[in-house]
């Protein structure tokens, strides 16, 4: 296997995948595509675009995902993220949230093939890059396989050619976005169809992978996996994959990714910015490893401290594995 084809991608999930967090997940797996929160045709057309797209180019290959409706609209906003660098343009239709649903995007729009249609042509037209689509499995009560078929039928006379599917259907009302992610029942078998179906697109599965097995099976069926809250939770998993799916990467070890990450902070520090905005994506890189809990309990302590640094990082490096770097740097004060 190879990732040649982006068959590792992270979810884009709000108010984690940042570009802090991307910074720390690209540190993991090289190949990996890895994706920007969802930002609102609005925010982008209108707002403060170096804020909301900007990122370190270490970061690529990188996709912008959008929230939007309206074709004219979703163009320009392509535009500006194919202009900026972003490798791949992707279109929410799959989160439930209240807020989407009043801006008439997200998992609603599935109830809207033709204008689901329409805005992918339409950013087709405006970009380059590829232009892609991220769905759930059915909305409400349209959640039988003949309509999840006839939706990804009627969007992809737009020409896109691949499709993100979200195993569980969204429930626009009586279930919190949270809820939504874990109480709909995954239903892998209905996306397998899906791909047997449209054997011209590529299908990417989305939704409860959690471990390395759980990854390469899948990968036997679809053409792409995409990791969400396991990527973010124990983010280990994409140095795993990476090697397994890419046996000639070079080895990393979790002490150079915090010495990395400690150079990229004082970085972020020099600009203005706090180590808690970049620290918070690490708390779970020693995950069930001896020293994790303490790794965790040092960060979450100290992080948000005004005169943290990106000592507290290279210090936070459980004892038994501290780097020549931090035990140099502890010895050094000890004197």
């Amino acid at each position: 296997m190879d990732l040649s084809s982006d068959r590792l991608s992270v979810a884009p999930m709000m108010d984690w995948t940042d570009r802090h967090c991307r910074f720390f997940h690209r540190l993991l797996a090289p190949s990996a595509r890895l994706y920007s929160e969802m930002v609102t045709t609005g925010a982008v057309v209108h707002g403060d675009r170096q804020h909301l797209l900007g990122f370190d180019p270490r970061e690529s290959p990188v996709a912008l995902q959008l929230g939007g409706s309206d074709p004219e609209e979703l163009a320009r906003a392509a535009r500006i993220g194919a202009n900026f660098g972003y490798d791949e343009i992707n279109l929410n239709v799959g989160c439930p949230s209240d807020r989407v649903q009043k801006g008439r995007f997200g998992a609603c729009l599935m109830l809207e093939p033709e204008r689901v249609r329409d805005g992918l042509a339409a950013m087709r037209k405006a970009v380059d890059v590829p232009v892609t689509v991220k769905t759930r499995i059915g909305v409400d009560d349209q959640d039988s396989e003949a309509f999840l078929h006839q939706f990804v039928a009627t969007v992809s006379e737009s020409g896109i050619e691949t499709v993100i599917v979200h195993a569980r259907k969204a429930w626009l009302s009586g279930l919190s976005p949270k809820q939504n992610r874990e109480i709909p029942p995954l239903d892998y078998d209905r996306v397998f169809r899906l791909k047997q179906g449209f054997g011209r697109l590529r299908i990417v599965l989305n939704g409860g992978i959690t471990s390395a097995a759980d990854a390469l099976h899948h990968l036997e069926q679809f053409d792409g996996i995409m990791l969400g809250r396991a990527a973010y939770q124990t983010p280990w998993l994409l140095a795993e994959l990476q090697q397994l799916l890419e046996p000639g990467t070079a080895v990393i070890q979790r002490e150079q990714v915090v010495e990395a990450m400690a150079d990229y902070a004082r970085a972020h520090l020099d600009s203005g910015g706090k180590l808690q905005q970049v620290a918070r994506h690490m708390l779970g890189l020693y995950h069930s490893q001896p020293g994790g809990r303490k790794w965790r309990q040092k960060l979450s302590q100290h992080m948000h401290r005004p005169e943290a640094t990106e000592q507290l990082l290279l210090d936070a490096i459980p004892g038994p594995v501290r780097s020549v770097r931090s035990a140099a740097r502890t010895e050094s004060i000890g004197a």
